[in-house]
């Protein structure tokens, strides 16, 4: 599993229907947000460790602004969004191959297992939406952005 993880001051995720509808079906204020790809590898375990890493990360500034804190300290809140574009492979020519992305069916339940995962550490944890197109909104603190891979 990846997660690209950004410290924000705000981030929110925006759901188009069909008929060009929106409706924000995520928020969040100061804390995280992260794109979680999942691989054919991934498990149980994995979205476990990812979920740990995220609310364990000291990415968030401290008293004297030096990222010594993580999202639990601060009382941040996280954004979670499905991302199989971060498996993506852009190597050869110019039009990227997913074959390395799992498919729905397989990334849905290891995805909502990291939202759970962070739930019952206390977080605040707001999602996107599987199978839809999404406008992903984020404004970056800092900027601060770092990939985890577990």
């Amino acid at each position: 599993m990846r997660g690209l993880v950004q410290r924000v001051d705000r981030a929110s995720v925006t759901v188009v229907a069909e008929d060009g509808t929106r409706s924000v079906v995520g928020e969040i204020g100061s804390g995280l947000a992260v794109l979680v790809g999942v691989t054919h590898e991934d498990s149980e375990p994995q979205a476990r460790k990812l979920a740990d890493k995220i609310s364990g990360l000291r990415i968030m500034d401290d008293e004297d602004g030096v990222m010594n804190r993580s999202v639990i300290d601060v009382a941040g809140e996280v954004l979670i969004v499905s991302q199989f574009t971060l498996y993506g492979d852009a190597s050869k020519g110019r039009r990227p191959t997913w074959i390395a992305a799992a498919k729905s069916e397989v990334a849905e339940p290891l995805v909502d297992l990291v939202v759970a995962e962070l739930l019952g550490r206390g977080l605040a944890v707001a999602t996107g939406q599987f199978r839809t197109d999404m406008i992903v909104e984020i404004v970056n603190n800092g900027p601060a952005t770092l990939m985890l891979e577990v």
